[in-house]
């Protein structure tokens, strides 16, 4: 008798041999898939589990990006802001494509809020995600923070059918987050730090400074591109040892305002055919 086929996404379970013989070797159970192992990660020790479904939980940086930031970290925002766009671009559009096949029909403001409630949900997880005390934890932690506002403005953008892939989206996210107050100094700066990274690509990094001041800088820029208040007095009281937790309700305030800003831009591009107005 040969074992059932296994349904996909769960473990294979063998059934009982009958009797094998003392000298046979009872036969292995085929592995899970990295994909269901991926699905239900175990929670870390000690820590509680928010009562959210996967997909809501935040997602940070990816690790290169992470590199590049902590190498640069003045153009840590420009870094996180032209990385959003090249990857989180395309997740933005096939997310409006598949809500457009699902509703059609389905009005611009109804697919925007759908994406405002998501993300401001993972807004709420974002503070303390990384489970580590101190300078490098609060920095894991506003990073997530301002990665997932760059996916929530790029959905929104979907949403109202402007181009989230646009490299013009990189320059809304900077003025969007108030890294910038105007468009054209915003892509000045994305333009020093696109060149940046085609220089560290082919060259390497050059010295580095201290550890311990590189993170100061890397955390205050990603904390104010995240609009978390008063950035520099929050990383000038960090002590080793000692975690911080961004509140969840300063954090999915400052989503929403976020949101709000978006909203009012991509309705009116959307509006006038995609084409931005001057600003």
């Amino acid at each position: 008798m040969t074992d059932s086929a296994p349904v996909d996404g769960q473990p294979t379970v063998p059934l009982p041999a009958p009797s094998p013989p003392p000298a046979a070797a009872s036969p292995e159970p085929a592995p899970a898939s990295s994909e269901a192992a991926a699905a239900s990660p175990e929670p870390a020790p000690g820590l509680p589990v928010p009562a959210v479904a996967a997909e809501d939980a935040p997602e940070g940086p990816p690790a290169r990006l992470w590199d590049r930031m902590r190498e640069d970290p003045q153009y840590a925002p420009e870094h996180l802001a032209l990385e959003a766009v090249r990857r989180l671009g395309p997740e933005a559009a096939r997310w409006a494509a598949r809500a457009r096949a699902e509703r059609p029909g389905a009005p611009a403001e109804e697919l925007a809020e759908q994406a405002v409630r998501r993300f401001v949900n993972r807004a709420r997880l974002s503070g303390a995600v990384s489970g580590a005390a101190g300078l490098p934890g609060a920095v894991i932690d506003v990073g997530v923070l301002a990665w997932t506002q760059a996916r929530m403005v790029l959905h929104i953008a979907a949403a109202y059918g402007i181009d989230p892939t646009h490299p013009d989206r990189a320059t809304d996210l900077l003025v969007l987050q108030k890294v910038h107050k105007v468009a054209e100094t915003a892509r000045l700066a994305l333009g020093v730090a696109a060149g940046r990274e085609r220089a560290g690509a082919l060259f390497g990094s050059g010295g580095q400074a201290a550890l311990g001041k590189v993170m100061m800088r890397l955390g205050i820029r990603l904390a104010q591109m995240a609009g978390v208040r008063a950035a520099k007095r929050i990383f000038a009281k960090v002590i080793p040892g000692a975690a911080i937790i961004l509140g969840t309700w300063a954090n999915s305030s400052a989503t929403k305002d976020l949101a709000e800003r978006s909203r009012q831009l991509y309705r009116s591009m959307g509006h006038a055919g995609g084409v931005p107005r001057p600003r």
